[in-house]
């Protein structure tokens, strides 16, 4: 958490897995991962994961109901509406996201 920075989403395997294993009993983490994620295919534009980042979205706001303090992190909705300002020209994305 203390290191949630230095996450590198290229490492889609390794912190996938991560995810899934933090999922039931630390859902922030789980989701900083996951936003790790999505962070690296929006940002580098790699349209082979989109897919892949749409779920980890998806996952992201299914977490965010058992997460009762975010602490100094984005809350889910802040989180999603930036990604929009900031990536809205990648439909294919947002069309993955509303699927």
């Amino acid at each position: 958490m203390t290191r949630s920075v230095e996450l590198d989403g290229t490492h889609y395997e390794i912190l996938t897995h991560a995810a899934d294993e933090l999922m039931a009993k630390h859902p922030l983490a789980s989701t900083l991962l996951r936003r790790a994620l999505i962070d690296f295919a929006l940002e580098r534009a790699r349209s082979k994961r989109y897919k892949y980042a749409a779920l980890h979205l998806q996952d992201c706001e299914t977490l965010s109901r058992s997460i009762e303090d975010f602490g100094s992190f984005e809350t889910h909705d802040n989180y999603q509406r930036r990604l929009m300002s900031e990536h809205r020209r990648k439909s294919m994305f947002w069309e993955l996201v509303d699927a």
